[in-house]
């Protein structure tokens, strides 16, 4: 008998599971070719350009007492153009045929919605909402681009913070527990582009208590012995395979 192909396997394991999740992480920003601030490559030519470490920049320190430094570092380094790749159409498919359940994510730039996916979490906020600090008035991503430094608010001239989460910083409250409430109901988790260093993601995996534990990463993880199924690929290579 021919033994079953990874891609076989992981059909297998989607169609079997009744409440099925998916976790994104920085893997699906690599797809859309965006590198992670953490990246090793990307954080030297930030070092380079700026003198300062993407670590000490991208904080809520470095936001209140060099602001107009902190915009300049955001806009050019942080407000890039990416679209959805192929992996998030599949996922707002599968969303579409009542498979996947729910999309926890650590991108900031709203990916998941716009490739069509509904119920998202967004855990490290978005670069489209952004509010004034003092009256608390909701601007767009294209007033923070069009300011010409530091984006004031129109009626109280307060300072617009982005609707982000700075390094260091405690995450939403509601969110942490509505994803911890997602990865206690579902029978079958999808960690895609994550390599679990997150201290987040990975405390959340060990609350998992299901049945299949599916990796698709381009390199190995902290999950992959605990793993069902380990694909070493992009994964705009291999869910658009499973048909949805």
């Amino acid at each position: 008998m021919q033994e079953k192909s990874k891609l076989d396997i992981l059909k297998e394991i989607v169609d079997q599971g009744q409440y099925v999740v998916v976790l994104c992480g920085s893997g699906m920003l690599e797809e859309c070719g965006f590198h992670s601030l953490k990246d090793q490559n990307a954080a030297y030519e930030i070092e380079e350009k700026y003198g300062r470490s993407p670590e000490y920049l991208y904080t809520d320190a470095f936001f209140n007492t060099r602001t107009e430094m902190f915009f300049e570092f955001y806009k050019n380094e942080i407000l890039v153009e990416l679209e959805p790749t192929e992996s998030v159409k599949t996922l707002a498919a599968m969303e579409k045929a009542g498979k996947l359940k729910c999309i926890i994510t650590s991108n900031i730039y709203e990916l998941s919605e716009r490739g069509g996916c509904r119920n998202v979490i967004d855990l490290h906020g978005s670069i489209y909402r952004n509010k004034c600090m003092r009256c608390h008035k909701e601007y767009s991503l294209e007033y923070i681009k069009n300011a010409p430094k530091i984006p004031y608010c129109e009626d109280c001239h307060g300072v617009v913070r982005p609707g982000v989460s700075f390094f260091g910083e405690m995450l939403d409250s509601d969110k942490l527990s509505r994803t911890l409430e997602e990865i206690e109901k579902c029978d079958v988790l999808l960690l895609l582009g994550t390599s679990l260093s997150s201290e987040v993601f990975h405390n959340y995996v060990r609350c998992f208590e299901g049945s299949r534990i599916v990796v698709i990463h381009t390199k190995p993880t902290l999950m992959d012995d605990k793993a069902d199924l380990v694909i070493y690929d992009e994964p705009r290579n291999i869910l658009p395979e499973l048909g949805y």
